[in-house]
Protein backbone atom coordinates (compact mmCIF):
# COMPACT_ATOMS: atom_id res chain seq x y z
CA UNK A 1 0.00 0.00 0.00
CA UNK A 2 1.56 3.42 -1.28
CA UNK A 3 0.92 5.61 2.21
CA UNK A 4 0.72 9.40 1.38
CA UNK A 5 1.29 12.58 3.84
CA UNK A 6 0.33 15.96 2.52
CA UNK A 7 1.45 19.33 3.85
CA UNK A 8 0.06 22.45 2.57
CA UNK A 9 1.75 25.67 3.44
CA UNK A 10 1.12 28.98 3.60
CA UNK A 11 -0.37 31.81 6.05
CA UNK A 12 -3.32 32.52 4.10
CA UNK A 13 -5.02 28.67 4.75
CA UNK A 14 -4.31 28.96 8.48
CA UNK A 15 -5.37 32.67 8.91
CA UNK A 16 -8.92 31.73 6.78
CA UNK A 17 -8.25 34.21 3.58
CA UNK A 18 -8.16 31.36 1.76
CA UNK A 19 -10.03 27.99 0.89
CA UNK A 20 -7.29 24.70 0.80
CA UNK A 21 -8.68 22.89 -2.02
CA UNK A 22 -5.59 21.56 -3.00
CA UNK A 23 -6.01 18.92 -0.38
CA UNK A 24 -8.81 17.79 -0.62
CA UNK A 25 -8.00 17.39 -4.53
CA UNK A 26 -5.07 15.77 -4.04
CA UNK A 27 -6.89 13.26 -1.10
CA UNK A 28 -9.61 12.40 -4.06
CA UNK A 29 -6.87 12.12 -6.13
CA UNK A 30 -4.27 9.95 -5.06
CA UNK A 31 -7.23 7.70 -2.93
CA UNK A 32 -8.27 6.87 -6.31
CA UNK A 33 -5.01 5.62 -7.56
CA UNK A 34 -5.34 3.02 -4.77
CA UNK A 35 -3.25 4.62 -1.90
CA UNK A 36 -3.91 5.31 1.48
CA UNK A 37 -3.37 9.41 2.80
CA UNK A 38 -2.18 9.04 6.21
CA UNK A 39 -1.93 12.69 7.04
CA UNK A 40 -2.45 16.10 5.58
CA UNK A 41 -1.87 19.32 7.91
CA UNK A 42 -1.58 22.77 6.97
CA UNK A 43 1.52 24.78 8.82
CA UNK A 44 2.15 28.44 8.72
CA UNK A 45 5.47 29.70 6.08
CA UNK A 46 7.51 29.45 8.79
CA UNK A 47 10.88 27.26 7.97
CA UNK A 48 10.92 25.71 11.03
CA UNK A 49 7.47 24.28 10.95
CA UNK A 50 7.86 22.96 7.30
CA UNK A 51 11.15 20.88 8.46
CA UNK A 52 9.31 19.54 11.16
CA UNK A 53 6.59 18.57 9.29
CA UNK A 54 8.85 16.98 6.87
CA UNK A 55 11.10 15.16 9.13
CA UNK A 56 7.73 13.47 10.84
CA UNK A 57 6.84 12.23 7.63
CA UNK A 58 10.45 10.77 6.88
CA UNK A 59 10.60 9.30 9.71
CA UNK A 60 7.38 7.53 9.54
CA UNK A 61 8.26 6.52 6.46
CA UNK A 62 5.93 7.99 4.17
CA UNK A 63 5.85 6.63 0.52
CA UNK A 64 4.42 9.57 -0.92
CA UNK A 65 5.19 13.31 0.53
CA UNK A 66 3.19 16.17 -1.20
CA UNK A 67 3.69 19.83 -0.35
CA UNK A 68 1.53 22.98 -1.56
CA UNK A 69 2.58 26.12 -1.63
CA UNK A 70 5.29 28.00 -0.94
CA UNK A 71 7.50 27.44 -4.61
CA UNK A 72 6.91 31.63 -5.98
CA UNK A 73 9.64 34.14 -5.99
CA UNK A 74 9.06 35.77 -2.45
CA UNK A 75 10.49 35.99 0.55
CA UNK A 76 8.08 33.97 2.35
CA UNK A 77 8.07 31.17 -0.04
CA UNK A 78 10.27 29.12 2.15
CA UNK A 79 9.45 25.19 1.00
CA UNK A 80 12.37 24.48 -1.10
CA UNK A 81 14.92 25.76 1.76
CA UNK A 82 12.84 23.86 4.14
CA UNK A 83 13.28 20.67 1.91
CA UNK A 84 16.51 21.48 1.57
CA UNK A 85 17.19 21.71 5.62
CA UNK A 86 15.07 18.83 5.96
CA UNK A 87 17.23 16.07 3.60
CA UNK A 88 19.83 17.91 5.07
CA UNK A 89 21.52 18.92 0.81
CA UNK A 90 22.11 22.31 -0.34
CA UNK A 91 20.31 24.48 -2.36
CA UNK A 92 21.60 24.61 -5.75
CA UNK A 93 20.83 26.26 -8.98
CA UNK A 94 19.30 23.59 -11.00
CA UNK A 95 20.17 23.62 -14.74
CA UNK A 96 16.82 22.23 -16.11
CA UNK A 97 14.64 24.58 -13.54
CA UNK A 98 16.52 27.31 -14.63
CA UNK A 99 15.96 26.75 -18.53
CA UNK A 100 12.21 25.95 -17.41
CA UNK A 101 11.58 29.61 -15.50
CA UNK A 102 13.63 31.55 -18.18
CA UNK A 103 11.40 29.94 -21.38
CA UNK A 104 8.38 31.03 -19.10
CA UNK A 105 9.42 34.44 -18.82
CA UNK A 106 10.42 34.73 -22.82
CA UNK A 107 6.65 33.61 -23.26
CA UNK A 108 5.38 36.02 -20.71
CA UNK A 109 7.54 39.04 -22.26
CA UNK A 110 6.06 38.02 -25.92
CA UNK A 111 2.48 38.07 -24.78
CA UNK A 112 3.12 41.39 -23.07
CA UNK A 113 2.31 40.01 -19.56
CA UNK A 114 5.34 41.00 -18.18
CA UNK A 115 8.17 43.91 -18.98
CA UNK A 116 11.34 41.79 -20.27
CA UNK A 117 12.44 37.93 -19.72
CA UNK A 118 15.21 39.01 -18.07
CA UNK A 119 15.95 36.85 -14.63
CA UNK A 120 15.96 38.78 -12.22
CA UNK A 121 17.18 37.12 -8.72
CA UNK A 122 13.63 36.29 -7.57
CA UNK A 123 13.09 34.47 -10.38
CA UNK A 124 16.44 32.72 -10.57
CA UNK A 125 15.07 32.21 -6.62
CA UNK A 126 12.64 29.28 -8.30
CA UNK A 127 15.45 27.69 -10.26
CA UNK A 128 17.25 26.82 -6.81
CA UNK A 129 16.56 23.17 -5.89
CA UNK A 130 17.60 20.90 -3.20
CA UNK A 131 20.58 19.12 -4.52
CA UNK A 132 19.64 16.06 -6.76
CA UNK A 133 15.67 17.08 -7.07
CA UNK A 134 14.80 17.07 -10.23
CA UNK A 135 12.47 20.48 -11.94
CA UNK A 136 9.03 18.92 -13.02
CA UNK A 137 7.96 21.85 -15.42
CA UNK A 138 4.82 23.61 -14.57
CA UNK A 139 2.00 23.88 -18.14
CA UNK A 140 0.36 27.05 -17.04
CA UNK A 141 3.13 29.04 -14.24
CA UNK A 142 6.33 29.81 -13.50
CA UNK A 143 7.55 28.06 -10.34
CA UNK A 144 8.71 24.54 -11.71
CA UNK A 145 7.12 21.43 -9.28
CA UNK A 146 10.19 19.66 -7.83
CA UNK A 147 10.36 15.90 -7.50
CA UNK A 148 13.27 14.69 -4.61
CA UNK A 149 13.55 10.71 -4.00
CA UNK A 150 14.98 9.35 -0.90
CA UNK A 151 14.20 5.73 -0.31
CA UNK A 152 11.43 5.04 0.81
CA UNK A 153 9.86 8.24 0.41
CA UNK A 154 9.30 9.88 -3.20
CA UNK A 155 9.07 14.12 -2.18
CA UNK A 156 6.79 16.56 -4.73
CA UNK A 157 6.61 19.70 -3.74
CA UNK A 158 3.70 21.31 -5.94
CA UNK A 159 2.60 25.13 -5.93
CA UNK A 160 -0.35 26.60 -4.22
CA UNK A 161 -2.16 28.02 -7.22
CA UNK A 162 -4.85 24.94 -7.81
CA UNK A 163 -4.58 25.19 -11.71
CA UNK A 164 -0.88 24.87 -11.47
CA UNK A 165 -0.49 22.17 -9.38
CA UNK A 166 -3.35 20.09 -10.61
CA UNK A 167 -1.65 20.57 -14.05
CA UNK A 168 1.46 19.23 -12.56
CA UNK A 169 0.23 16.50 -10.96
CA UNK A 170 -2.22 15.43 -14.53
CA UNK A 171 0.72 16.01 -16.80
CA UNK A 172 4.56 15.95 -16.15
CA UNK A 173 4.29 14.05 -12.71
CA UNK A 174 1.58 11.38 -13.90
CA UNK A 175 4.80 9.07 -14.78
CA UNK A 176 5.84 9.06 -11.16
CA UNK A 177 2.57 8.46 -9.55
CA UNK A 178 2.30 5.57 -12.17
CA UNK A 179 5.21 4.13 -11.08
CA UNK A 180 4.74 4.31 -7.46
CA UNK A 181 0.73 3.48 -7.93
CA UNK A 182 0.96 0.74 -10.46
CA UNK A 183 -2.40 0.25 -11.65
CA UNK A 184 -3.96 1.35 -8.55
CA UNK A 185 -8.34 1.71 -8.27
CA UNK A 186 -10.67 2.84 -5.87
CA UNK A 187 -14.40 2.01 -5.36
CA UNK A 188 -17.08 2.33 -3.39
CA UNK A 189 -20.76 1.13 -2.27
CA UNK A 190 -23.61 2.74 -1.01
CA UNK A 191 -25.90 1.36 1.19
CA UNK A 192 -29.23 3.60 2.53
CA UNK A 193 -30.76 2.57 6.02
CA UNK A 194 -34.08 3.94 6.84
CA UNK A 195 -32.73 4.48 10.79
CA UNK A 196 -33.47 7.21 13.07
CA UNK A 197 -30.82 6.26 15.58
CA UNK A 198 -27.14 6.39 14.83
CA UNK A 199 -26.27 4.55 17.67
CA UNK A 200 -28.39 1.27 16.91
CA UNK A 201 -26.20 1.23 13.38
CA UNK A 202 -22.80 1.67 15.29
CA UNK A 203 -22.58 -1.97 16.69
CA UNK A 204 -24.01 -3.61 13.45
CA UNK A 205 -20.89 -0.89 11.51
CA UNK A 206 -18.69 -2.22 14.15
CA UNK A 207 -18.75 -5.77 13.76
CA UNK A 208 -18.92 -6.00 9.71
CA UNK A 209 -16.08 -3.65 9.97
CA UNK A 210 -13.96 -6.46 11.93
CA UNK A 211 -15.26 -8.93 9.41
CA UNK A 212 -13.93 -7.08 6.57
CA UNK A 213 -11.09 -5.62 7.88
CA UNK A 214 -9.51 -4.28 4.56
CA UNK A 215 -13.24 -2.24 3.49
CA UNK A 216 -14.04 1.22 5.01
CA UNK A 217 -17.49 2.09 6.16
CA UNK A 218 -18.84 5.14 7.43
CA UNK A 219 -22.48 6.31 8.09
CA UNK A 220 -23.61 10.11 7.22
CA UNK A 221 -27.17 11.38 7.73
CA UNK A 222 -28.60 11.66 4.40
CA UNK A 223 -31.43 13.79 5.73
CA UNK A 224 -33.28 15.56 9.05
CA UNK A 225 -36.76 14.83 10.12
CA UNK A 226 -38.57 11.64 11.65
CA UNK A 227 -37.79 9.58 8.44
CA UNK A 228 -34.25 9.75 9.12
CA UNK A 229 -31.71 8.01 6.25
CA UNK A 230 -28.45 7.08 6.72
CA UNK A 231 -26.18 6.54 4.15
CA UNK A 232 -23.34 4.29 4.24
CA UNK A 233 -20.00 3.94 2.29
CA UNK A 234 -17.99 0.81 1.49
CA UNK A 235 -14.68 2.11 0.30
CA UNK A 236 -11.70 0.23 -0.92
CA UNK A 237 -8.69 0.27 -2.64
CA UNK A 238 -5.95 -2.42 -4.15
CA UNK A 239 -4.48 -3.12 -7.29
CA UNK A 240 -6.58 -5.78 -8.92
CA UNK A 241 -10.31 -3.74 -9.99
CA UNK A 242 -11.61 -7.06 -9.55
CA UNK A 243 -10.85 -8.45 -6.22
CA UNK A 244 -11.32 -4.68 -4.80
CA UNK A 245 -14.74 -5.38 -6.12
CA UNK A 246 -15.48 -8.70 -4.78
CA UNK A 247 -14.64 -7.61 -1.49
CA UNK A 248 -16.87 -4.30 -1.29
CA UNK A 249 -19.66 -6.68 -2.68
CA UNK A 250 -19.23 -9.55 -0.04
CA UNK A 251 -19.14 -6.63 2.80
CA UNK A 252 -22.00 -4.94 1.09
CA UNK A 253 -24.04 -7.93 1.58
CA UNK A 254 -22.78 -8.54 4.89
CA UNK A 255 -23.66 -5.10 5.69
CA UNK A 256 -27.44 -5.21 4.05
CA UNK A 257 -28.25 -8.66 5.85
CA UNK A 258 -26.96 -7.70 9.09
CA UNK A 259 -29.26 -4.30 8.83
CA UNK A 260 -32.17 -6.13 7.75
CA UNK A 261 -31.40 -9.20 10.82
CA UNK A 262 -32.14 -6.34 13.45
CA UNK A 263 -35.79 -5.19 11.59
CA UNK A 264 -33.45 -2.22 9.69
CA UNK A 265 -34.86 -1.30 6.13
CA UNK A 266 -32.43 -1.19 3.67
CA UNK A 267 -33.20 1.22 0.03
CA UNK A 268 -32.21 -0.59 -2.86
Amino acid sequence: MVTVEIIAIGNELLLGDTLDTNTSWLCRTFTGLGGRVERAVLVRDERSAIVREIRGALERRASLLVTSGGLGPTEDDLTLEAVAEAFERPLVVNARALALVQETYERLAAAGYVADAHLTESRVKMARLPEGAEPLENPVGAAPGVLLRLDPTTLVSLPGVPAELKAIVTGPLRPVLQELFGAGVFSEREVIALCRDETVLAPILRDVSRRHPDVYIKSRAREFGPDIRFRITLSLSGQDPAIVDARLEDAARDLRRALRHIGIEVEM
